[in-house]
């Protein structure tokens, strides 16, 4: 079965420039193998659930192309801005959410891997007293 799939072993996952601020920009370190050659390129994207709610206010931060694969190892960093907050539900901004990396091969997904978010403010007295509009930059 020459489908990727099976070829792919994603060795490891690192979230780099953690603990951030909501404004920076977010960094994978992505390591894998790759057990026999592809011929078509891996498709990776991280994405940013907005809402519980409702997918609509999921955001496709960023997609890259990969290839060509050859068997061997591999290790990339995933940079990607941050979520735009003005598509964000207000009520969403502040709390726990999910940014979730996937990678296909051929347009199938064969490998999501989900991590929680808690987006929080620094200062002591915007978390007892947050604004009624959340500072994304503090």
């Amino acid at each position: 079965l020459n489908d990727g799939m099976s070829a792919i072993n994603v060795t490891s996952v690192t979230v780099l420039d953690n603990p951030s601020m909501f404004s920076n920009p977010l960094q994978f370190e992505i390591q894998y193998e790759c057990l026999y050659d592809l011929n078509d390129d891996l498709e990776w994207k991280l994405i940013y659930v907005g809402s519980a709610e409702s997918e609509r206010y999921d955001q496709l931060l960023d997609s890259v192309l990969v290839g060509p694969v050859v068997r061997g190892s591999y290790r990339f960093v995933f940079q990607v801005d941050p979520p735009d907050h003005t598509k964000l539900p207000v009520d969403d901004i502040v709390g726990v959410t999910v940014i979730l990396l996937t990678c296909s091969y051929r347009g199938k997904e064969f490998i999501r891997v989900g991590y929680y978010v808690n987006n929080e403010y620094i200062d002591e007295d915007l978390r007892e007293n947050p604004p009624s509009s959340p500072a994304v930059h503090r």
